[in-house]
């Protein structure tokens, strides 16, 4: 019997992990997850959007809009690629590459540098033109930290939890 030729890439094995991870994310608008893989494609970490620890869900707001920015979720969330790099423990992440469904914001982007993430593969760039989407590509380039969109030959990948499937 000859081996299976319809598994998934390396590419859509690590961005499936992110995407599964940001199912985990409260947010009602945006759930966002990242999967950090070092140079011998082993998961060193991985992340979603959502409160601090000990920062209640129900007791902080996840709106995007307010009259007063206090009162939105915007100086409260940790993004899917800060908590990727804080779940890591203090792992070594030099060299690394990281799996995101959004590209990053400038704040995560500086900590992406920081940590000696050396790739960012990213699925969307909706933000392209904002100032902390272009920030975030000027520290890059700077640094050295190169970036691609993940572009996929299959559109979708289903995960059958059933007993049967196995």
């Amino acid at each position: 019997m000859d081996q299976r030729t319809d598994y998934i890439t390396w590419d859509e094995y690590f961005m499936g992990v992110a995407l599964l991870s940001a199912k985990r994310s409260k947010d009602p608008n945006t759930q966002v997850g990242a999967c950090i893989v070092n140079r011998r494609n082993q998961i060193m970490s991985v992340g979603y959007n959502g409160f601090p620890r000990g920062c209640s869900d129900e007791g902080f707001p996840w709106a995007r809009e307010s009259e007063d920015a206090y009162d939105t979720k915007y100086p409260y969330v940790c993004h899917a690629e800060l908590n990727a790099i804080l779940n890591s423990g203090g792992a070594d992440l030099e060299g690394c590459r990281i799996y995101v469904a959004l590209f990053p914001c400038n704040e995560c982007a500086k900590a992406i540098i920081q940590s000696g993430i050396r790739e960012v593969i990213y699925l969307s760039d909706k933000y392209a033109s904002s100032v902390g989407t272009r920030a975030s590509k000027r520290m890059f380039d700077s640094a050295g930290v190169t970036y691609h969109a993940l572009t996929l030959e299959r559109p979708s990948i289903t995960i059958d939890f059933s007993a049967e499937t196995v």
